[in-house]
């Protein structure tokens, strides 16, 4: 006759690193837990999650429109002032011929992390307000498919190539839109951080 094993009242989580099953026990507020084989971060219970990681959210949005709505860097060469923002980069690269790449970096430098920004919310949000929706899991798978496609510090990255390059040539000035795009990146890596994944998983397995 065969017994299976009782079922351990404390669930169970893989370390991502070297598959080690170990007890997921609660941790208080600002606790990492690490694997035991290999140290690897398991999980962290960030203090006042769900209300810093909608701050760093709200105050991203905010820098996302000025980062849109203002030019990006302009160039003084022989008397002449020339400014362009992030769309009509985008739209002098579709026009020269380059769609790819208008494409590209429409795609991973506009579209995508303002996607990342509202999945977020529409996640939070009815969290915040005590009202649990259905489909905060299939946000929630959302978001991190999302993620990892919004590469705006690479499109920073690029520019500041381009930076150097254009120096030779006339005065470059940074504008709005270039700080507040930094400020963006940074906004949203400490959304990131703030955010407890687990503690949004254990509200969408939670009975309604």
């Amino acid at each position: 006759m065969r017994v299976d094993p009782p079922i351990s009242p404390v669930p169970l989580v893989a370390c991502h690193e070297c598959d080690l099953l170990q007890h997921d026990a609660p941790l208080q507020a600002g606790e990492t837990a690490r694997c035991a084989r290999c140290g690897a971060e398991l999980a962290r219970n960030p203090p006042d999650s769900l209300d810093r990681t909608l701050a760093y959210t709200l105050t991203a949005a905010i820098l996302y429109v000025l980062a849109n709505a203002f030019p990006l860097m302009g160039l003084e060469m022989q008397g002449h002032h020339a400014e362009v923002t992030l769309f009509a980069a985008v739209r002098n690269l579709w026009q020269i011929g380059m769609q790819p790449v208008a494409a590209l970096v429409f795609v991973t430098a506009q579209l995508f992390p303002l996607l990342e920004m509202l999945m977020i919310l529409l996640v939070l949000l009815p969290l915040r307000l005590g009202c649990r929706s259905p489909r905060v899991a299939a946000f929630f798978r959302l978001v991190l498919s999302v993620q990892p496609w919004g590469m705006m510090e690479v499109f920073l990255l690029g520019m500041l190539v381009s930076l150097v390059k254009l120096a030779h040539s006339g005065s470059v000035i940074l504008g709005t839109a270039f700080w507040a795009t930094a400020a963006l990146i940074l906004v949203l890596t400490l959304a990131g951080r703030a955010f407890d994944r687990r503690l949004l998983w254990r509200v969408a397995a939670e009975p309604a």
